[in-house]
This record gives C-alpha cells, structure tokens and sequence, in this order.
C-alpha cells in the first residue's frame, strides 16, 4: 500500500480525508475503464460451459478461481457456494440448501444452457465437521472416501434429475492440488 493510500486509512472521516479518497477512488476507476475494464462478459442468453458447486471455505477462494482459470474456464461458468459443497447439497440438517442448490442448477440450465456441473469438495472441510460430527483430516484414507461417497451421491442424483449434463468430481487438498473422484 503507498503512503498516500496509509494516511487517507489513518486519518478521520474529516471532509478533507474523504476528498481525498474520492479523488483516488475516481482516479483509480478513471484507470480502469481506460486499461478496458470490466473484460467484456458473455451475454445471459449464451451457452456456458459448466456450473461449479464450491464450499464457501475462505481459504480456498483464489485457489479455486486460479484453477479454474487454468482449465481456461474464466468467465465461462456459473458458481455456486455451499458449505460443505456436494454434501451442502445433500445434508438434510439443512435443506434449504438443496433447495437452493436444485434452483440454482435449474437457472444455470435454463438461462445459461451449461452442458456440465463441476463439483468440487475440499480437504479439511469445517462443514464436514459440523454436519458429519467428525474431524475427517485426521485420516486421510478415511477422509477422501468419504468424500468421494458424497461426489458420488450428489452426481447421481444430478444425472437422475439431468441425465443429459455431464458431471465432473474434485476434490481439492489446501494447497490448491485437485484431484479427479471417479
């Protein structure tokens, strides 16, 4: 962070400071749009490639844009967060969220016309912790079978509901490594 940016944060709210970040907020936006930001966007009534169900985990947020990107998918795909991902999707402790999952899916179809849901799991998931009652990462055996237990479930049930779509299952390690559930 520059210093001009470290005493606008420092100082009050005064007039003068929020002058200030205005002008650096214009400045910044001014910068943007001339670079040409925002890229340009695929339109609502296009085809996209998939729909991503994710868990909310923080610390895999940036890991997952990046690999997601690396499959050349930016922009390309729907996403949704669920914690606990397939079995957010799946748990009945809280079916509001299947609810909201089944809904989603069924915009992404209808609005996007995606032809594949990506579902992807992560490692030491806290959501795992709280619905299941048990701290997975302690056995990583044990861990990735359960998993790959609940990938397969939700896929099945998806390709029960969509047999048309094609469903493809990660799981991903804190690191940011994927790996393919079959």
């Amino acid at each position: 962070m520059n210093n001009e940016w470290k005493k606008v944060l420092q100082e009050d709210l005064s007039s003068e400071s929020r002058r200030r970040f205005l002008r650096f907020a214009l400045l910044g936006g001014a910068s943007l749009l001339a670079s040409g930001w925002p890229p340009q966007m695929a339109s609502a009534a296009e085809e996209v490639e998939a729909l991503l169900l994710t868990c909310m985990d923080y610390r895999l947020v940036d890991k997952t844009g990046r690999y997601m990107d690396g499959r050349g998918l930016r922009n390309k795909y729907d996403h949704v967060i669920l914690a606990g991902a397939s079995l957010g999707a799946l748990t009945e402790k809280y079916p509001s969220w299947n609810q909201t999952f089944w809904e989603h899916l069924s915009v992404a179809i209808d609005l996007h016309k995606i032809r594949k849901v990506i579902v992807m799991d992560h490692r030491d998931c806290g959501a795992y912790k709280v619905i299941l009652g048990e701290d997975l990462a302690k056995n990583r055996s044990k861990e990735t079978e359960v998993h790959r237990t609940k990938l397969r479930e939700l896929k099945k049930k998806i390709s029960e509901k969509h047999s048309k779509l094609e469903v493809e299952l990660l799981l991903m390690s804190l690191d940011g490594k994927v790996e393919a559930i079959s």
